[in-house]
C-alpha cells in the first residue's frame, strides 16, 4: 500500500515506538491520527508535525473513546486506511510471591489494555476499512500490531505482559484470515529492548547490562527502527497474517 495520501491512526502515538512510526508515516505523506491518553504530549507532537496531523484522547480499554477516535478519523480524513497498535503497559509481578499470589486484578488490567485494547480498536478500525475502495492489489487496510519477544521469551515476574502479548500473536493469522475476504492485511511486530522513554528511565548499570544481552547490534534498538519495519509491512503486498521479531537476535533469559 502506497503511505501517501492514506488515514492512520496510531494508538500510543504521543511517544516511545508510536511517535516514532507517527513522525515516520506523516513524512511519507500519511494523514494520522494520535490517539493518547498523555494529551499534552499528543498535542505538542500535533502542533510539531503540523497539517494532517490530530490527537485523540482515549484510553484503549474504553469503548466510546476508541470509537470517538475511529469517528474523528472519519471526519476529518474521510477514511481509515492503516492502523498500528502501540498502546500497552508493563508490570512486574510474580505468580506466587513473598506477600501471596499474583494479584488477580492486575493481570485482568494488563490483559485488558494489551490485548482486548488491541483487539477493541481492530474490529472498530475494520469495520469501516472494509468499505474503503481497494487499490490495484485488491488492498482496503493494514493493520499492525505490537506485541514483544516476551511472547515467547517470557521472564520471571512476566505471565500478565507475556499472556497479553501471546495473545496479541496467536490472533494475527485469525484476524487476517478473518479479514482477507475484505482485503485487510495484519501484521504483528514483537520488538526487543527498544530505547523507548521508559527504557531509557532505568539507571545506567541495568541499561547496559541489558543492551549487553543483544547480540547484533549490540545496542537497544531505536524507535524508529520499529517504525521502518511498521513501513515496511503496509508497503510490502505479500506481508500478511505474520509476527516478526525485531529484537537483534536476542533471546530473553529467565531473568
Amino acid at each position: 500500500m502506497d503511505i501517501n495520501g492514506k488515514a492512520a491512526i496510531i494508538t500510543g502515538g504521543a511517544s516511545g515506538l508510536g511517535e516514532a512510526t507517527a513522525r515516520r508515516l506523516h513524512s511519507l505523506g500519511a494523514k494520522i491520527i494520535i490517539a493518547d491518553m498523555n494529551k499534552e504530549k499528543g498535542d505538542a507532537v500535533c502542533e510539531e508535525l503540523g497539517e494532517g496531523a490530530a490527537f485523540s484522547l482515549v484510553n484503549v480499554t474504553q469503548t466510546d473513546q476508541v470509537q470517538a477516535t475511529i469517528d474523528l478519523a472519519l471526519e476529518k480524513f474521510g477514511s481509515i486506511d492503516i492502523l498500528i497498535n502501540c498502546a500497552g503497559v508493563g508490570m512486574a509481578m510474580k505468580t506466587v510471591g513473598r506477600d501471596g499470589p499474583h494479584d488477580l486484578n492486575v493481570f485482568k488490567q494488563i490483559i485488558d489494555i494489551n490485548l482486548i485494547g488491541t483487539f477493541d480498536a481492530i474490529r472498530l478500525a475494520a469495520f469501516h476499512m472494509q468499505n474503503n475502495e481497494p487499490n490495484d492489489n485488491g488492498e482496503r487496510g493494514v493493520i499492525v500490531n505490537t506485541a514483544s519477544i516476551a511472547a515467547w521469551d517470557g521472564q520471571i515476574g512476566q505471565a500478565a505482559y507475556s499472556a497479553s502479548k501471546g495473545g496479541i500473536v496467536g490472533m494475527t493469522i485469525a484476524i487476517a484470515r478473518d479479514l482477507s475476504r475484505s482485503g485487510i492485511r495484519v501484521c504483528t511486530i514483537a520488538p526487543g529492548l527498544f530505547a523507548t522513554p521508559l527504557m531509557m528511565a532505568l539507571p545506567e548499570g541495568p541499561r547496559n547490562s541489558l543492551s549487553a544481552q543483544i547480540p547484533f547490534p549490540n545496542r537497544f534498538g531505536q524507535p524508529d527502527e520499529y517504525a521502518m519495519m511498521a513501513q515496511q509491512i503496509i508497503e510490502n503486498p505479500m506481508m500478511n497474517g505474520e509476527s516478526i521479531r525485531v529484537d537483534g537476535a536476542l533471546r530473553m533469559g529467565p531473568k
